[in-house]
């Protein structure tokens, strides 16, 4: 069982104390199944990506082995093409209820396998885990796009979805940058995935045109700042540019306009977008302002609805705004892993195409 003593370093004032983080950690253990699937909550559906950022927060909380036993559920239940379906009912891979398989879905796993080892040193591990990595980026890279995107997914049937997300494409920008820093680990260079990544990065950059227009939606504005292929200046201006229209000060941040609906996990992914900035004091107060969301268990609720019928909506309780508030503490506490993978400063940088520098 998590200990105060074991989450000291998760401490952030207004935030967590070491006892709330010990209870938000135990919160995800107890949802974590026996096989080391971790659904949304027990009952719901496990999806790949938040299964893995449940994993990460394990991880930065200092519980490896539950971590480890989440990245070897997944290996165990990787799809011969190199993908995993897109939902499970409550972790469970034989009732699939989505076979749909989500391009930014599969690619996150370099991301939670690079956390892992940083957080670890395990070699026994990455060695384990290479070639499911490997795989997962070949899946996601048959479906670039002539202009650097990446195709949303594939269907039931195989037939690929060529449109783009940029939240989508954003995150797996990130994926394959983790992916290179574990190739470059290995000393198994991957050229062709650094070009990929490159082409990506100035897709998502400089190229909003490529991408399907999700612009009411708070992921589009901060993922490409968060992915790491918005940076500097530029992130900052699109930060600024629509502050306005999604932060809700005193509660969080709108999932979607024009709904009166604030939700933990943007909040807390907006945070570590400001984090990656350096712009901690703003990743602080917007920390600060969704604690309305924390339930009695130390688990939080999914989103707030903040005009008419004001009401916690949905009542549900998720692993992964757990973990996402988690992994921003950890990043704005300095731990070591999730600081080197949010930040970039230890990742390698993809090759841009040639016509665009």
């Amino acid at each position: 069982m998590t200990s105060p003593e074991r989450t000291e370093h998760l401490v952030l004032p207004g935030v967590l104390t070491a006892g709330q983080a010990a209870a938000t950690v135990a919160g995800i253990l107890a949802v974590q199944r026996e096989d080391g699937a971790i659904p949304w909550f027990r009952g719901h559906h496990l999806d790949p990506w938040d299964h893995t950022e449940a994993a990460m927060a394990l991880d930065a909380a200092g519980e490896h082995e539950a971590a480890a036993r989440a990245y070897e559920w997944l290996a165990r239940h990787q799809n011969d093409d190199g993908s995993w379906y897109a939902a499970y009912h409550d972790g469970d891979f034989a009732r699939i209820t989505d076979r749909g398989r989500e391009t930014n879905f599969v690619a996150y796993v370099a991301v939670g396998v690079w956390h892992h080892y940083l957080a670890t040193g395990d070699d026994t591990f990455l060695d384990r885990m290479w070639p499911v990595v490997y795989a997962a980026v070949e899946f996601v890279l048959r479906l670039q796009q002539p202009g650097g995107q990446i195709g949303w997914k594939r269907e039931e049937d195989g037939s690929p979805v060529t449109d783009a997300l940029l939240t989508g494409s954003s995150s797996i920008h990130q994926a394959l940058r983790c992916a290179l820093a574990i190739a470059e680990q290995r000393e198994e260079p991957q050229p062709d995935w650094e070009l990929a990544t490159g082409a990506l990065a100035h897709a998502v950059a400089a190229h909003p045109e490529r991408f399907l227009d999700k612009s009411r939606y708070s992921m589009d504005w901060y993922y490409p700042v968060l992915g790491g292929a918005v940076t500097g200046a530029g992130a900052k201006a699109r930060i600024e540019e629509r502050w306005d229209d999604f932060v809700v000060p005193g509660l969080g941040v709108r999932c979607v306009l024009p709904n009166p609906w604030v939700t933990g996990g943007e909040s807390c992914e907006l945070a570590l977008a400001l984090w990656v900035m350096g712009e901690s004091d703003r990743a602080l107060e917007i920390l600060q302002s969704i604690q309305h969301l924390r339930a009695g268990d130390g688990l939080y609720w999914t989103g707030y609805v903040f005009e008419g019928d004001r009401a916690v909506w949905p009542e549900e309780l998720t692993t992964w705004t757990a973990g996402s508030l988690l992994l921003a503490v950890a990043a704005l506490g300095g731990d070591e892993a999730t600081t080197a993978v949010f930040s970039g400063d230890r990742l390698p940088r993809g090759l841009r195409p040639e016509c665009c520098g």
